[in-house]
């Protein structure tokens, strides 16, 4: 199955991000890379308007992600481009490994 923004509900990363957002682009790239099937929600351009976001996360930036499979909801690109690398990327396999590549 190859990775993608997924209309489908069942999608288990739900990923808030605005239009021509760099920060989300980072994120989706990875996403993308990762093959991680998700969900993309795009939210309000206008600040003020992102309710939805301020409920799942607390905050009305983007990007926030939201992992199903970890219980992981997380804000800030920095943050969710660390955590996607070390739970599904070469973090991932390194601790799968016990190695220190």
């Amino acid at each position: 199955m190859e990775a993608s923004a997924t209309p489908a509900s069942d999608a288990p990363i739900t990923f808030y991000r605005l239009q021509a957002c760099p920060y989300c682009e980072r994120v989706a790239r990875l996403l993308n890379e990762y093959d991680l099937e998700y969900r993309s929600r795009f939210v309000e351009p206008m600040h003020s308007r992102r309710d939805v976001v301020k409920r799942v996360a607390g905050v009305r930036t983007v990007p926030v992600v939201v992992d199903e499979n970890t219980g992981v909801t997380m804000a800030e690109s920095a943050n969710i481009v660390d955590y996607l690398e070390s739970t599904y990327g070469d973090g991932a396999d390194a601790a799968a490994t016990g190695g220190d590549d």
